[in-house]
């Protein structure tokens, strides 16, 4: 099923925010209606691509093509595969999601209201570019334009060090787009001197074969810039302070989607493009993905603001995501991408409840809690079905594929896996210390001095319950999803030429 689906799909959110750019000014009821409508448009329309989308198909469906720069060999190439598709749906489930939670939270004070929801729509839009290009080019291009309404979002309508974390955030990702930049142009020279012209063509460029220099030394400028997006360690010191200082809205997006960018890079750029030099680095990768995953473990346990804690949390999380994609196996593969998707849901549903928390007592730090639990259950149960997702309990969504991600790479590296395996261990500390601190225990005396606290609200409710019945409703049964991603998986294995682990027979027989 090909035709412009894709392409109006990217457009749609960016004619939305240029219609809430010429809304009438103080028009705040107004625009949060027009966002949101507007929202559940790309939202239906998601579902329609979703739905005629053939897991059995073609690899990229959806395919459309439209001249850009001739003479640059670059076009505005769209499709999507298994791995694109889930994407998408989270972005589209998502956002709609968050721009209710931030109907009383907008504007804040500093900037407009409809401001904060042109942005958003903005943002959406060039998500959804990120997923959909399959020209190397025009990724690079939705790559770098997301930097410019989460600058923004952070900036303008974050907390108290949100020009600290704005221009921190702006200037990690610039960096690291700038090794892209520096590896995109190297593979127009390459396929250039092979092909006769130079392409971005991702078609095109999987069918190359580059030297082995050139391929490591390009390989590597897209792993920089994917392992700071993800972020990976070392290069993960960004996100605490962004996701910390970011409005709860935008915090969802860029701990939900937009890091998610990164490790979809590696799964659709470094291993297709570079087989050999995937190869050569995956231990170096997995190496630090494992550091990641307890260093920032350990790290979240010492926060004393929640927001800061989820994001390290995140950090942790995208360690098993890096090590499960460059394990090659196909049960960490598709545990990889699957848990793209579930870490958006349970970390974006993890972060709106804490939002909560905060519109009720104003600060995010731990210590301003104590005994909540008695004055809002509801939220205390939300908060502990999060937190049990959080950390992979069974029964969650992000057990299944937690699960699926240490048996690839179990399969393929056992030590690997029992290292990475410590890190549940550690998850379990932190998130049952943050819900003991501020659920359970004498109610803190600090909160007699806030108004009456209110449970959850009609409209928290609309917000959270969705993403409540989806973290079950995975856990319970992912296997639409996952028969959606193992196809693209076994694409991918075969682009980058590696075959899971056969087992080995036991001399003797069977015993």
């Amino acid at each position: 099923m090909n035709g412009p689906w894709l392409p109006v799909l990217t457009v749609l959110p960016l004619v939305g925010a240029i219609v809430l750019a010429f809304l009438p000014k103080g028009a705040d009821r107004l625009a949060k209606l027009v966002a949101l409508g507007w929202s559940l448009i790309v939202l239906v329309l998601t579902i329609i691509i979703c739905a005629n989308f053939d897991p059995d198909g073609d690899r990229f469906q959806f395919v459309s093509s439209y001249t850009w720069i001739p003479s640059f060999g670059t076009r505005l190439d769209f499709g999507v595969d298994g791995i694109a598709l889930v994407m998408l749906a989270l972005i589209a489930v998502l956002t709609p999601i968050v721009l209710l939670a931030s109907w009383h939270e907008s504007g804040a004070g500093r900037r407009s209201v409809r401001t904060y929801y042109a942005l958003m729509l903005a943002l959406q839009a060039c998500m959804i570019g990120v997923f959909v290009a399959t020209d190397v080019f025009f990724f690079y291009v939705w790559f770098e334009a997301m930097l410019v309404p989460m600058y923004f979002l952070i900036g303008s309508y974050g907390g108290a060090q949100r020009q600290y974390a704005a221009v921190k955030f702006f200037l990690y990702s610039l960096v690291g787009g700038l090794f892209m930049l520096a590896s995109v142009i190297g593979l127009y020279v390459v396929s250039a001197r092979q092909l006769g012209e130079g392409t971005f063509a991702f078609d095109k460029l999987a069918g190359m074969d580059m030297s082995t220099a050139a391929g490591r030394w390009i390989w590597l400028g897209f792993f920089v810039a994917f392992a700071v997006k993800a972020p990976l360690f070392p290069f993960h010191t960004w996100l605490p302070d962004a996701g910390g200082q970011a409005p709860i809205g935008a915090a969802v997006l860029l701990v939900g989607v937009m890091d998610k960018v990164g490790t979809f890079g590696f799964l659709r750029y470094n291993l297709p493009l570079f087989p050999e030099a995937s190869r050569f680095f995956a231990p170096m990768v997995i190496v630090l993905g494992i550091i990641g995953i307890l260093y920032a473990a350990l790290l979240a346990i010492g926060q004393h603001d929640m927001k800061r804690l989820v994001a390290y949390t995140s950090v942790a999380h995208f360690g098993f995501i890096a090590i499960g994609v460059f394990a090659f196996t196909s049960q960490g593969g598709s545990g990889a991408v699957l848990y793209m998707v579930n870490h958006g849901i349970a970390t974006g549903a993890l972060f709106l409840v804490v939002g909560f928390l905060i519109a009720r007592r104003g600060s995010a730090l731990i210590a301003d809690y104590g005994g909540v639990g008695k004055l809002v259950p509801w939220i205390y149960g939300a908060f502990f079905v999060t937190g049990m997702a959080s950390l992979a309990l069974p029964m969650t969504n992000s057990f299944v594929s937690e699960f699926l991600v240490l048996i690839g790479v179990f399969s393929r590296n056992p030590t690997a896996g029992v290292v990475a395996t410590l890190g549940i261990v550690v998850a379990a500390l932190y998130v049952l210390w943050m819900i003991q601190r501020t659920m359970h225990g004498p109610l803190n005396p600090s909160l007699g001095e806030t108004p009456k606290w209110r449970d959850l609200s009609r409209r928290e409710a609309w917000v959270i319950a969705p993403l409540l019945v989806l973290i079950i409703g995975l856990g319970v049964y992912p296997k639409p999803v996952l028969d959606v991603i193992n196809p693209a998986i076994k694409a991918t294995l075969t682009d980058v030429g590696k075959q899971d682990p056969q087992p080995t027979e036991v001399a003797g027989g069977n015993r």
